[in-house]
């Protein structure tokens, strides 16, 4: 099987693209709210992407600090709970009495493996030679991190999530995501994707292509995601900046559509889409909050990405949040893991590791389920 056929390919030019943009630009030139070292690593043959960080960031993004994800993020995810106070008030004592054990596992100290800085990472295929490999190597070279891998779900990453517990690796649960997928049958449309299209068919917004975006779109895509995903979600997502949004286009490392009003000339929502191998994901989505809700834009946005899957055959990484939304369009919820190796380092960190691991499988994950989150 050629690596542009893999589910998860990770060509060693891909990962030179992108790690050459943050030796270009310092890190915060490209996502605001992140501190962290980008470079590259080879290891059974596969190269990846790799991130860096110390603890002594404090609130620095989810996507390089557990710490972040698993006490702030999680606080601010309880607004799912809206219709249940009770339950929210709960749940946030509940995190809130956690946190001790979350900053004691030390996970802020990592080095991360896969991390292409998006919220959702697919994988690649893990041997478990590939898997002992990856810790003995980093073990020894970050003798004082936890080795950090995140995106793992049973439905992509069975082979995978096996190997990494053979060689000793802690499954966290993170999330529970949805996916849609070239390995099922997707021939169907549900009456929601129809109606999805039609909109698209109809609107008087114009349809931006991935090679018509200038230099304003650039600017206007980061504050149209900003817009949903930090001003209306939370600022703890990753703060993606006009200048990041322009070297992923540029670099054809991501691939923009948007949808552009015709009186204004501005975008009024925007799409970027990722593809590694026969895997798709969606780090950017953003439309203008305060044009009327029954334009559709969030709708046609995501009509866009699922399109885009079935006409090249991908497997779509739809990732977490819009639970019902996702649903009605044949996406199948699956919880998301990170992987920890953390045996080398002391005794409170392991013991802090193993007990957020249990926790989060015994409580976190019914919730996740049961709330359909």
């Amino acid at each position: 099987m050629t690596l542009a056929a893999e589910r998860v390919a990770n060509t060693p030019d891909m990962v030179d693209r992108f790690v050459s943009l943050f030796r270009d630009t310092p890190v915060r030139g490209l996502i605001a709210n992140l501190d962290t070292t980008v470079d590259r690593i080879d290891i059974a043959g596969r190269s990846y992407p790799v991130t860096m960080n110390d603890a002594g960031h404090p609130g620095n993004c989810y996507i390089c600090s557990p710490v972040t994800a698993y006490i702030d993020y999680a606080v601010d995810e309880t607004r799912n709970f809206a219709a249940h106070p009770a339950l929210r008030s709960a749940v946030r004592a509940l995190i809130r009495a956690a946190a001790p054990l979350v900053r004691a596992s030390g996970l802020d100290a990592q080095v991360q493996v896969n991390n292409w800085l998006f919220s959702t990472n697919p994988v690649p295929t893990l041997t478990r030679d590939a898997a002992a490999r990856m810790r003995d190597t980093l073990t020894r070279d970050h003798p004082t991190r936890a080795l950090v891998l995140r995106s793992l779900n049973d439905r992509a990453d069975a082979v995978s999530i096996a190997a990494l517990r053979g060689e000793g690796f802690r499954m966290l649960p993170a999330r529970q995501i949805y996916l849609f997928g070239a390995d099922r049958d997707d021939s169907r449309v549900t009456p929601n994707m129809r109606q999805d299209r039609q909109l698209l068919a109809r609107t008087p917004l114009q349809l931006v292509p991935n090679d018509a975006f200038s230099h304003a779109d650039y600017a206007r895509s980061a504050r149209l995601y900003d817009l949903l995903y930090i001003d209306k979600y939370t600022p703890l997502n990753p703060r993606y900046t006009a200048r990041y949004v322009q070297a992923m286009h540029q670099s054809g490392l991501m691939q923009l559509r948007g949808l552009r009003d015709p009186a204004t000339g501005e975008l009024a929502a925007v799409t970027g889409l990722f593809a590694n191998g026969r895997t798709l994901t969606q780090p950017i989505v953003g439309y203008d909050t305060a044009r009327p809700l029954n334009e559709g834009l969030y709708r046609m946005v995501m009509a866009m990405a699922q399109d885009h899957a079935l006409a090249y055959g991908l497997f779509f990484n739809m990732s977490a949040g819009a639970a019902d939304f996702k649903r009605r369009r044949m996406a199948l919820p699956v919880i998301e893991y990170s992987a920890v190796y953390v045996d080398h380092l002391p005794r409170k960190q392991r013991l802090a590791t193993r007990a957020m691991e249990t926790l989060l499988t015994r409580i976190g994950v019914p919730l996740l389920q049961r709330f359909e989150l």
